[in-house]
């Protein structure tokens, strides 16, 4: 579990954990026709002959989301030192040790001052992190580093929780086992009521799931 945010740019180097170029869908779906072969399947079968395209697309439209507007914040006076959360921001990604998907939890609390952040960009920052081979702890780290270049402050937190299916699906196979990782910063880091406020708050829907 991580806790603070030493910075308010990207992590050198962030640029690099993205894909690096256009999927090559031709040779992907090559790939999957010899990955079934190699597993003992007929590619050429009905019920399969189209699989490798199908996969071979999938690959593709996962890491070239569309691309995302300019998070915009908006000028609002008189926000009285508000706690902001926003939760239920539930994304799809892929564990770059086994290749398996990972379903990630979002929420998001901050402290606005003077200008709030359009909601819906906070999915978008989410979703944009997402769709790369990655890991919680990463994922975590990078949603809290864009947020607080948006909003120009460290005062806020980062909340996720994740179903892995390289460890309910595989491994242990303890299909119940959820990773929860959190990254805070600012306040969030030295203000413990504000901080057990936005957990309190951050994790209602996971204790009632």
């Amino acid at each position: 579990m991580t806790n603070t945010l030493d910075r308010l740019a990207p992590p050198r180097g962030s640029q690099d954990l993205m894909s690096s170029g256009p999927v090559d869908i031709e040779r992907v779906a090559d790939l999957v026709g010899q990955l079934l072969a190699a597993i003992g399947e007929d590619p050429g079968r009905e019920g399969l002959s189209e699989t490798p395209v199908r996969v071979a697309a999938w690959w593709r439209s996962f890491f070239s989301p569309e691309p995302s507007a300019t998070p915009t914040c908006f000028t609002e006076q008189h926000l009285s030192d508000q706690l902001v959360v926003i939760g239920g921001m539930s994304v799809w990604s892929l564990c770059e040790h086994h290749l398996l998907p990972m379903n990630l939890d979002v929420a998001v609390g901050y402290v606005p001052d003077d200008e709030v952040m359009g909601l819906s960009k906070f999915g978008r920052i989410a979703q944009r992190c997402a769709g790369r081979l990655q890991v919680q702890e990463r994922f975590t780290q990078q949603v809290a580093d864009e947020i607080a270049v948006v909003i120009g402050s460290t005062d806020l937190a980062v909340a996720v929780r994740g179903t892995h299916l390289c460890m309910s699906a595989r491994g242990v196979r303890m299909e119940a086992a959820r990773t929860t990782t959190l990254k805070a910063g600012g306040r969030f880091k030295s203000d413990p009521v504000l901080s057990q406020q936005f957990l309190t708050l951050a994790t209602a829907r996971w204790r009632a799931a």
